[in-house]
């Protein structure tokens, strides 16, 4: 019988060295690294029953037919939206997330609204009596449901061959362990040989797996990077714990786009769908503020009205402040840079502080012209009207550039009341004024802005 050999990995990136090291070379963590087992044994009954011999031969790539994948509808319509249709047969889903922030509730309310499909979920975190409860408190119930309480995935591949579902669902893949490795669960050795069974057994069978997974404290999936190259669909569940809001982003996605986005709002009965994310994303106020703007973005397919706010004060201790929530610090710079530069607006003295309303993080660049709109408002103490809104770039030498899909972006602002929008001058070239129930405002500079929104 083959003895077993080790190596050391970075329990961090997943980086691989022969001898222990104190700190990473790769990610540059100290005291990651930890000696796991990398050859088995052969003596082992290395695969379950079900990983028997399988017939396979090479094809012409003309020979192989091509045809639409089959997919699931998960009758949840914004997991549909951020897989791109549904959930597709065969797949390996992993979807992470911080501890607490409804990745497990999500995936089970998925599994009791699939009526009449044989779901197996699988938890090695929690017991079946938690399960229960959960189910109860979502309200939802799916008679062909099944909950295994299990963590060797021996074990549970033998109960898969008895019930033989149509949905697997793994809460979670750090928690499993299989014989052919001697290593404790959650360790880098153990992760990937699981997935690796399950991602296996998803192909030969053409049953999507959903595996749920932890992640570490800079918010990266745990386990080897390999781990995200195995699986076809890598989600991201996002929120902070002070909203009740809920974002699913598509980091990968094999079958579909990954600039999709799913919101959620939190309830005590579960996870409610958000299908006008606008609703929560713009406050309702009595009263005119200054340092408010509204921009009309696009995340994937879907525009969205969202709220900035910004808040510039004098510097109280000499050095002035930068704070960003929600957008990059680094581009809030240069926007302050252009207006101090191109503009003469004098903030270079001054604090900035800039807030996304809703706690959703912003990449579209379409928002700059709001950001700097909320930065100059608060500076001059002038409230802009609550029925305005903007959707513009701004370029280095303080031009408002076109974006993209501007037609989306007025048609958004137009449903939800918006009187006026201001635009580049170069995207309204090619608009009609009189197809849209909204003022169209073309500006080429910040200056034109700044003369139109406050004199």
């Amino acid at each position: 019988m083959a003895k077993s050999r080790s190596t050391y990995f970075c329990q961090n990136c997943g980086a691989q060295s022969a001898k222990w090291i104190g700190r990473c070379p790769s990610c540059g963590e100290w005291n990651t690294y930890i000696e796991e087992i990398i050859q088995k044994e052969t003596g082992k009954n290395k695969l379950p029953i079900l990983f028997k011999q399988h017939n396979s031969k090479p094809y012409k790539i003309e020979e192989i037919q091509s045809g639409k994948e089959i997919r699931i509808d998960t009758k949840n319509h914004e997991l549909n939206r951020v897989l791109g249709g549904g959930l597709v047969s065969g797949s390996v889903v992993l979807i992470g997330g911080e501890p607490g922030i409804g990745k497990s509730t999500l995936i089970l309310q998925i599994a009791l609204h699939l009526a009449n499909f044989k779901v197996l979920y699988v938890t090695g975190e929690e017991s079946e009596q938690q399960i229960k409860l959960r189910s109860e408190r979502i309200g939802s119930a799916n008679s062909e449901c099944y909950v295994l309480a299990e963590t060797s995935t021996q074990n549970i591949f033998q109960h898969i061959e008895k019930l033989e579902p149509q949905l697997i669902v793994i809460d979670s893949i750090q928690t499993l362990h299989t014989d052919i490795i001697e290593s404790s669960a959650g360790s880098i050795s153990q992760i990937r040989e699981c997935t690796a069974e399950f991602q296996k057994y998803a192909k030969l069978t053409n049953v999507p797996v959903i595996l749920i997974g932890h992640i570490t404290k800079d918010g990266s999936l745990a386990g080897p990077k390999i781990l995200e190259h195995m699986v076809d669909t890598v989600l991201q569940f996002e929120g902070e714990r002070n909203y009740g809001y809920r974002i699913l982003r598509a980091v990968k996605n094999r079958f579909g786009s990954t600039s999709e986005l799913g919101i959620y709002e939190m309830q005590n009965s579960g996870l409610r769908e958000v299908a006008n994310p606008s609703e929560i994303l713009l406050s309702h106020r009595d009263e005119n503020l200054s340092g408010i703007a509204i921009a009309a973005m696009i995340e994937g397919m879907r525009p969205i009205m969202i709220e900035t706010q910004a808040l510039v004060s004098s510097a109280a201790y000499g050095t002035p402040q930068r704070s960003s929530t929600g957008f990059d610090i680094r581009r809030l710079n240069m926007l302050l840079a252009v207006l101090e530069k191109r503009s003469g607006f004098r903030l270079g003295v001054k604090d900035v502080f800039l807030n996304i309303a809703g706690g959703l993080r912003v990449d579209d660049p379409a928002i700059d012209l709001a950001v700097i709109c909320a930065i100059l408002s608060s500076n001059e103490d002038i409230h802009i009207d609550q029925n305005i809104s903007f959707a513009g770039e701004i370029g280095l030498s303080g031009e408002i550039r076109s974006v993209n899909r501007i037609e989306q972006r007025i048609t958004e602002a137009a449903k939800l009341g918006f009187e006026q929008i201001f635009i580049s001058k170069y995207n309204h070239k090619s608009l009609d004024q009189q197809a849209y129930d909204i003022e169209i405002v073309p500006v080429s500079k910040v200056e034109d802005i700044f003369r139109k929104l406050f004199g």
